[in-house]
């Protein structure tokens, strides 16, 4: 058993699309119209993983408050690099995860606002 897609709440498609594509070497595993407003079902994904990332409406550009997804990288701090000098904004450094002892977490906002967590792999694999 497995996760087919995660949601994550966007309001530009396009934008988000293209953030996952640059940044995280996403690829696009449907991108169909669905409605007559223009909103599209837009899946990505990660290279070796089955879940897929699904884009939902989002109302309006509010940032969110709290994290809403955790992406697991063996590179976190080579990521958070990457991340900074292409612009974006590192919520939280590289720092042991409170949570966790044995993991390095940080946060990064993406193009929509969305507050994401980086995580490195746990000890146990």
């Amino acid at each position: 058993m497995h996760i087919q897609f995660a949601e994550l709440a966007v309001f530009d498609q396009d934008r988000a699309k293209a953030f996952y594509a640059e940044h995280f070497g996403c690829t696009v595993a449907a991108d169909v119209p669905m409605g007559a407003d223009g909103w599209r079902w837009i899946e990505l994904k990660f290279a070796g993983a089955d879940t897929a990332l699904h884009f939902v409406s989002r109302q309006d550009e509010t940032p969110s408050e709290g994290p809403v997804m955790v992406l697991i990288d063996g590179a976190l701090g080579a990521t958070v690099e990457s991340l900074r000098s292409k612009g974006v904004e590192i919520v939280s450094e590289p720092q042991p995860a409170p949570y966790d002892p044995g993991r390095t977490v940080a946060e990064f906002r993406d193009s929509e606002g969305n507050r994401m967590v980086l995580s490195s792999p746990s000890a146990e694999g």
